[in-house]
């Protein structure tokens, strides 16, 4: 048996103002102090639902490569920036190619613009490395891009990242010290 209820209001309503032009709360002027309003949430709500990263800059020494576009020594802080972003953590995939088994965990990472910036003091760069704090895995920044919602004044920096196979002693160890050209070892006393 169905009940039929009707609800009444007892206040009327007040007048709505004309939506044809724009009125002082209205998010889509790009003049009004308040379209960073949107900007502002959007940081907060990536800081509280993303994961707390460790953020190592990348600096370019001087035996920087043009041709390559790559340093040979390269220069990575030794101190994180704990930064907060969205990721989505996968397992890692190995598949088995032509070539052998190949590690196949590309990552983005998103973050907003203004709080990236300001937290590491200049944009996210290829070469950077991002660690999440509770994965013990590395990976390395290849590609950045600016994702943008202009109309609502949002900005957000899509960073592309492979995994980083890397060791902490492998970033100390100069190549002397490994190997010469014919693969034996150097007699570094004589």
């Amino acid at each position: 048996m169905a009940i039929n209820k009707k609800f009444k209001v007892s206040t009327p309503m007040p007048p709505l103002p004309d939506l044809l032009g724009g009125t002082e709360l209205s998010l889509f002027d790009q003049t009004n102090n308040d379209i960073n309003l949107f900007n502002l949430v959007d940081d907060e709500l990536i800081r509280l639902g993303g994961s707390e990263l460790n953020y190592y800059k990348f600096s370019i020494g001087e035996d920087y490569d043009g041709v390559y576009l790559e340093t040979r020594s390269k220069v990575i802080s030794t101190e994180p920036i704990k930064v907060y972003g969205h990721y989505n953590p996968t397992l890692l995939e190995e598949s088995l190619s032509e070539f052998g088994i190949e590690l196949q965990n590309d990552q983005i990472f998103i973050f907003n613009k203004s709080y990236i910036e300001q937290k590491i003091r200049r944009s996210p760069e290829a070469g950077d490395i991002i660690k999440p704090a509770f994965q013990n895995q590395k990976y390395e920044i290849y590609q950045v891009q600016e994702d943008s919602f202009e109309l609502y004044g949002v900005y957000h920096m899509a960073c592309s990242a492979k995994l980083l196979r890397d060791t902490e002693e492998t970033h100390d160890t100069s190549l002397l010290d490994r190997s010469d050209n014919l693969g034996g070892y150097i007699n570094l006393d004589e």
